[in-house]
């Protein structure tokens, strides 16, 4: 049986077609701006390849004063960005020419999982082996963040109860903690988990805890360094080597505070941790000196707000950060969202992005009262850039 296009059902079905056309019309489907920035970054990050062949002495870090290409070497704390931002990408969108240059730049990379002289071993290995054994599940990738993790352990000291972080200076501090060095506990974290020895955990739980003892002030901001004596224990001084001011609230640190606690979370399910990482959360967006873009400034006392350089890095990690805090506990997860996209969104602005190569981003700020790396693209704000694009897109609604 056949119906007449003079049937009632064909103008009827010709109403509700035009009904939607005309929906569309008015009201049309949003696009993907995730998937679109996304796919702008990995484009440009393969047409960058050629520029950045492995190379022990030119890891890409940022610009120089006069605009060229400022590189480092495999020993510097930023050398596992690049490579990790290659594996993400390849991660995202299986590609040979970003797993082979991975790999290259890992050769390189490798030795350092033995270096004892520093406390960035996970920025280094970690953040580039650990993605590629996301990305690859290649056992060796394994193998070496298990070495480095054993290597990092070497820095504790068990009548502090903390890593130590740096071994420069020494006539400044006797054993000097960092904000930063939270970011190196997961890779402990992970240890514990693939080999079911306890010891990586207790060392990582430890040095959380006294951090958030110590560090923090009854605002909840937070110094850059905590000196400790050695052999008792005890706090020696608190200051900054970034920062403003030894009583400011250095923007970058804040923002490591906020990720590393959600992180740590997520490691032990330990509440006050993420009661923490809300604290940090509500501390820095309800402060008076953060921009209506959320973009923040290279301190949040910085003295001369607003003519002050923006810190695209701090917001880049606070936005990894809030993405995954909003995973991890919905009761605040639409306004983590919020702030998380507003950051996002805004990022892809003009004025924030750059075609240098091989860089995304622009606008941050390493040390400014070291005059180094002030107003420039940095590496890392392009990995954790990435690491927030692919978080907000894969975490479910």
């Amino acid at each position: 049986m056949f119906l007449k296009f003079t049937s009632p059902v064909f103008y009827g079905l010709g109403t509700f077609f035009a009904l939607i056309l005309s929906f569309l019309w008015i009201h049309p489907v949003k696009s993907n701006w995730v998937e679109k920035e996304l796919n702008r970054i990995y484009d440009k990050a393969v047409r960058d390849l050629p520029n950045h062949a492995p190379d022990s002495l030119n890891f890409p870090r940022t610009l120089n004063v006069n605009g060229s290409l400022m590189n480092t070497h495999s020993g510097s704390w930023t050398s596992g960005f690049y490579p990790g931002i290659l594996w993400q990408l390849h991660d995202y969108k299986n590609n040979s020419k970003l797993k082979e240059a991975a790999e290259g730049w890992g050769k390189y990379l490798e030795k350092e999982k033995l270096d004892k002289k520093t406390h960035d071993l996970g920025f280094k290995i970690y953040c580039s082996f650990g993605n590629g054994y996301q990305a690859t599940k290649n056992e060796n990738y394994k193998a070496i963040i298990l070495q480095a993790a054993k290597t990092l352990s070497s820095r504790y000291n068990p009548k502090v109860g903390l890593i130590r972080s740096w071994d420069h200076h020494k006539d400044v501090w006797d054993f000097p903690v960092i904000i930063d060095n939270l970011m190196n506990l997961e890779m402990l974290f992970r240890a514990t988990t693939w080999t079911g020895d306890s010891s990586y955990y207790k060392i990582a739980y430890s040095h959380a805890f006294l951090t958030m003892k110590n560090h923090y002030r009854p605002d909840i901001s937070c110094f850059h360094v905590v000196d400790y004596n050695p052999n008792t224990g005890a706090i020696q001084k608190k200051v900054t080597h970034q920062g403003a001011s030894d009583a400011s609230a250095w923007a970058r640190g804040q923002a490591w505070g906020l990720y590393g606690y959600t992180m740590i979370y997520r490691e032990t399910k330990d509440p006050q941790f993420l009661n923490f990482a809300h604290k940090i959360a509500d501390y820095i967006f309800s402060h008076p000196n953060m921009p209506a873009d959320l973009i923040p400034y290279w301190d949040f006392n910085a003295p001369n707000i607003p003519n002050e350089e923006r810190d695209v890095s701090a917001a880049t990690i606070l936005a990894s950060g809030l993405l995954e805090l909003a995973e991890l506990d919905k009761s605040k997860a639409k306004k983590y969202r919020s702030y998380a996209d507003k950051i996002l969104e805004n990022l892809q602005n003009e004025k924030y992005r750059t075609n240098q190569s091989p860089f995304f981003l622009q606008h941050s700020v390493g040390g400014k009262p070291n005059k180094v790396e002030i107003d420039v693209p940095i590496i890392y704000a392009d990995y954790y850039y990435v690491e927030a694009l692919k978080r907000k897109l894969s975490y479910k609604r």
